[in-house]
């Protein structure tokens, strides 16, 4: 069953595309996870079954984070508000383009308008792209998935222990997988990785919900 489209225009509409998008991805983990505990499966059986719950790991790792993230975006875009009433990285996401162009040029033609827009174009709708600016490039190591935090202006000092997790231990298996490699991983690190996981999943659901609801979007006025 289809379903039904969120407009994302509430903070209501937000909390609950975040509380669908990790029911069901949590849900499936956990079905996978008994499974592979079961003492039935053993040896080899368990071992496919371990490789299998990696992928799954890293897929609903790379799967959420975009998903999330995305929504983040089309909320905050949803509020209709102006570039000065945003924090600058809704501005850095909005001239994007221009600021690409304009940093292989010295053309007064390409550059004049961007000095233009930054003396009284501020006033007008923050428009930038939502619908596809957040790229996992179906590879979430925690150098793209910094970025994606600095896109959102969040905290990456909450992630950033977990770097060697994401790189050595999700992405890495995952890849050593998806490519053939015959693995040895043990039921234990299978474990600790899943928890590990659903915890950053949790941690970045919380801070997307965290920064809608406390307006983070909205640029300080100093007095």
């Amino acid at each position: 069953m289809m379903k039904k489209k969120n407009p994302l225009r509430t903070y209501t509409h937000l909390v609950d595309f975040l509380d669908e998008e990790i029911v069901w991805r949590k849900k499936e983990l956990a079905d996978l996870r008994a499974v592979i505990r079961r003492r039935e499966f053993s040896g080899t059986r368990q071992m496919a079954l371990i490789r299998s719950g990696v992928t799954m790991l890293y897929a609903h790792w790379e799967g959420f984070i975009k998903a999330a993230a995305s929504a983040y975006l089309k909320f905050v875009y949803n509020q209709r508000l102006a570039y000065n009433q945003v924090t600058t990285n809704f501005i850095a996401l909005g001239m994007r383009g221009q600021l690409q162009s304009a940093s292989h040029t010295i053309k007064a033609s390409v550059l004049n308008p961007i000095a233009e827009f930054f003396v009284s174009g501020l006033s007008s709708r923050c428009d930038f792209p939502h619908e596809d600016a957040i790229k996992t490039f179906s590879n979430l190591s925690s150098t793209v998935f910094k970025e994606i935090v600095h896109t959102l202006n969040f905290d990456y000092s909450l992630y950033a222990t977990k770097e060697k997790l994401i790189d050595e231990k999700l992405l890495k298996l995952r890849n050593d997988i998806a490519h053939g490699e015959e693995l040895v991983i043990d039921l234990e690190e299978y474990m600790n990785l899943h928890d590990n996981v659903l915890e950053l999943i949790e941690t970045f659901r919380n801070e997307v919900d965290n920064a809608a609801s406390t307006r983070h979007y909205l640029r300080r006025q100093t007095p």
